[in-house]
């Protein structure tokens, strides 16, 4: 496994519609680089036998990925987040924490069109965490893309997992070059990416 060395720990938060392809990305980023992962659905399904996808399940699940959250953000490792980034509320609060933690947020939004994030989210490998088409279409309609003002990396959810992570690590390089216009130096070695 790599790890994933940055000057300033980053938060990269997933963003996207339901079957967009968060948690696919986000598993095999943390897993090549070693890095922290907070996943609301896998946490759904390991907390909930039969999830309903229900106001009140997401409330539960709001509170626990918060406090693991706070947790993960003492580290001073980068953390990938999949939890509440639904909204442009839930985004700043989400940046607030990372920004009072020292950290640098990163929102990167998976883009898939909804007729395939549909079928992805209506019929997933894993059967328990399978949404019905009313429950997906109101997913849908609460989705508030992010903005201009907003730090975000575009993905699109049906590309390589290799594709995907060359965007977001160019993007992440990217920040770390200095007024003075020098380069950005990127080292790989056997067990370590370095950007500095």
């Amino acid at each position: 496994m790599k790890s994933l060395n940055l000057t300033k720990p980053h938060l990269i938060a997933m963003v996207g519609i339901p079957g967009a392809g968060k948690s696919y990305f986000a598993e095999h980023f943390a897993s090549t680089f070693n890095a922290l992962i907070i996943n609301s659905e896998r946490l759904r399904k390991e907390l909930f036998k039969s999830p309903s996808f229900s106001k009140s399940e997401d409330i539960v699940l709001t509170k626990i990925t918060n406090y693991m959250l706070a947790q993960f953000l003492k580290t001073g490792q980068t953390i990938i987040y999949i939890g509440q980034t639904n909204s442009r509320t839930d985004r700043a609060l989400i940046t607030k924490k990372a920004n009072d933690a020292s950290y640098e947020p990163l929102f990167v939004w998976v883009q898939t069109e909804p007729a395939t994030a549909q079928k992805r989210a209506t019929k997933p490998i894993d059967k328990s965490l399978a949404l019905n088409i009313e429950q997906f279409n109101d997913k849908l309609k609460k989705f508030k893309a992010p903005n201009n003002t907003e730090k975000t990396v575009v993905i699109s959810g049906k590309h390589t997992h290799a594709s995907q992570t060359k965007i977001v690590l160019k993007h992440l390089a990217t920040p770390c070059k200095s007024t003075t216009d020098q380069k950005t130096n990127i080292r790989q070695s056997d067990n370590n990416i370095l950007i500095r």
